[in-house]
């Protein structure tokens, strides 16, 4: 997440040299990172209400979310250079100042628009903020303390991931001062302005003495492509897929390539690209790339639409989706602990067990859904959801720590955050794609799912007084009505197919009947597309399985030196360094918050031993 010299900056002195304030300046260095982490939990519980007050289209949740990320992404490696260059204290206050601003604004968003535009800042202000947390507590610790400060950072990040999607649906469904989805934002207010005035006082400035300079050009070529990839695929289906969407699509590739080869030149002038492209001579961090990349793809898709599903679809409360989520967090928190001690003695195996187990939940969900259809609840959705849990963290748990194995020490930081860029990256492209395919299908079932309700509609519209031949009439209309509504660009605007004819006036009754139809076919047509959306995921899993049996068979174990006392005595492959430890640390926590910053998902990291064993393969 850091660049070199963060990972790489100079330890504090141990013994009285030490910062005296050092664990108080951690509180506050820790309620800045548990500010960040419930509000990228907490907004996604609140997608259907947001789309309710603001009449969002699909599009316009896909960007809320994906801008936020996308941001972050492009924004990180940058934002942990200025720091050494500028002064960590001095990005970190502006880091905190730019996110609770842009918290406030959100909250008092008026249109869609203003609230995506404000996310974008939002996320990029959380990507100055973040980097410098982790700098300072590496400059502020000595090596002896860091991992325990570290492992606090970790358990910082379960409870901000844990607590959003509760702590939302609590403040949605009791309506907080009238102000609906609001406070989801506001709450960060008060905490912002706290830590900015703590930290204001109790933060001591540092710099790296031989900071990376910055690449400007990079950060513009690589967020070019990626916008002109995922533009067309967010807006495309509500445009009705016009031919720049495809022309937009194809040209991301050339930028792309005029981005790489501008690497190239910014290593040749001043070795101080955004992206070292020498990274990818390493087979354990191409590979590990690529994997990381595809897996994430998953991960953020997978909480967008069981959110939709869960809360549009079955007509879930915030409080009741969020409490839905719980198995998938318990999942996580129990297998991460658990990896991390298996994965230096199984090395990519368990890994590779951990997306297998993620493929077969996904299918476990698809079974159920499929089985109990719109009449689904939250008890038949818990075996899947802790299945998913347990195959996530056993993957995100060993995978930095396998992806940064045979990293040169003095590229530690450059590979840590590129690593967590491409997470972020996958999710914002897995989001984009996720879209395409669901909402789709939302349009392509709603025949079927017409057709489930529409013998019970005609006989109780009958029985209701209405005559046979204008109910043949009122189901053809109900049909339609349905269809469009389920493939509007904005679910929150009633269009004109749903109206009765002029002249038409429908009693009470039927009306009911109608609604309670509309209602029952809604659910039907969003578990059909859910059992088929959910295959995207399967897919996806499967395929990452499939790419890690390119890595080395033995990449991830640690050998056992004889008479160590069962300490690891090192990898197979390379020893590993301080450095290298500090940027696994970072690597791996970012990817558990990567996991738990999704639609609804709430990932829980683990507690100090797991922490250590993210860094070096042991268990404290």
């Amino acid at each position: 997440m850091t660049s070199d010299a963060q990972i790489l900056a100079p330890p504090a002195p141990a013994g009285e040299g030490a910062d005296p304030r050092r664990w108080l300046t951690l509180i506050i260095l820790l309620l800045a990172a548990f500010m960040n982490l419930l509000d990228v939990s907490i907004v996604n519980i609140a997608i259907p209400s947001i789309q309710r007050d603001l009449n969002a289209s699909y599009a316009d949740v896909q960007w809320a979310l994906a801008g936020y990320t996308l941001a972050y992404a492009l924004v990180l490696i940058t934002g942990g250079r200025l720091g050494d260059t500028f002064g960590r204290k001095r990005l970190f206050l502006i880091g905190v100042s730019g996110f609770t601003i842009m918290s406030a604004l959100c909250g008092a968003a008026q249109s869609p628009g203003q609230l995506i535009a404000f996310r974008v800042v939002q996320g990029a202000m959380g990507a100055i903020m973040v980097p410098q947390v982790l700098a300072v507590i590496q400059v502020i610790f000595p090596p002896a303390e860091r991992i325990k400060a570290l492992a606090g950072f970790g358990i910082t990040a379960g409870l901000g991931t844990v607590s959003g999607p509760l702590i939302g649906g609590l403040l949605i469904q009791h309506n907080l001062f009238g102000l609906g989805w609001r406070p989801i934002f506001l709450i960060n207010v008060p905490v912002g302005i706290l830590a900015v005035i703590a930290s204001a006082v109790l933060v001591r400035e540092s710099r790296s003495a031989r900071p990376p300079k910055l690449d400007p050009v990079g950060v513009v070529l690589v967020s070019a492509a990626l916008l002109l990839l995922l533009y067309p695929l967010v807006q495309g289906r509500q445009l009705g897929w016009p031919g720049w969407t495809f022309v937009s699509m194809a040209a991301s590739a050339p930028v792309l390539a005029l981005f790489i080869w501008w690497e190239q030149v910014k290593t040749r002038r001043d070795g101080s690209p955004l992206v070292p492209l020498r990274l990818f001579s390493h087979r354990e961090f191409s590979v590990g790339m690529a994997i990381a990349m595809t897996f994430f793809l998953g991960i953020a898709s997978f909480g967008l639409v069981l959110t939709l599903f869960l809360q549009l679809g079955l007509g879930f409360t915030p409080l009741h989706a969020g409490v839905t989520f719980l198995p998938f967090s318990l999942g996580i928190l129990v297998s991460s602990g658990a990896a991390a001690r298996l994965a230096p003695r199984f090395g990519r195996g368990v890994t590779m067990a951990g997306a297998l187990v993620m493929a077969a939940a996904m299918a476990g969900l698809i079974v159920a859904v499929h089985h109990y259809g719109a009449a689904v609840t939250t008890w038949e959705l818990v075996p899947g959801l802790v299945g998913a849990g347990l195959g996530l963290g056993a993957v995100i748990a060993p995978l930095a720590d396998i992806v940064l194995d045979r990293v040169p020490h003095q590229d530690a930081g450059s590979a840590s955050g590129v690593f967590n860029t491409g997470l972020q990256l996958g999710n914002s492209i897995g989001i984009a794609v996720i879209g395409v395919i669901f909402f789709a299908l939302l349009g392509s079932q709603s025949g079927p799912a017409a057709s489930t309700v529409a013998p019970t509609l005609r006989t109780q519209v009958v029985a209701a007084g209405v005559p046979a031949q204008n109910a043949v009439h009122l189901e053809a209309q109900f049909r339609t009505c349905l269809h469009d509504r389920l493939v509007a660009s904005d679910p929150t605007v009633t269009p004109a197919s749903c109206k009765p004819p002029a002249g038409v006036v429908l009693s009470p009754a039927v009306r009911g009947i109608v609604a309670g139809a509309g209602i029952s076919a809604v659910r039907h047509d969003f578990a059909a597309s859910l059992v088929r959306t959910l295959w995207f995921q399967v897919g996806v899993f499967t395929l990452a399985f499939l790419m890690m049996l390119a890595w080395p068979r033995g990449v991830g174990r640690r050998a056992t030196a004889p008479g160590d006392g069962g300490v690891a005595a090192g990898r197979q492959s390379a020893e590993v360094t301080p450095e290298r430890r500090s940027a696994q640390v970072t690597a791996g926590q970012a990817a558990l918050h990567a996991a738990g910053a999704e639609p609804g998902g709430s990932a829980v990291v683990p507690g100090p031993g797991v922490s250590a064993a993210a860094s070096n393969g042991q268990v404290t």
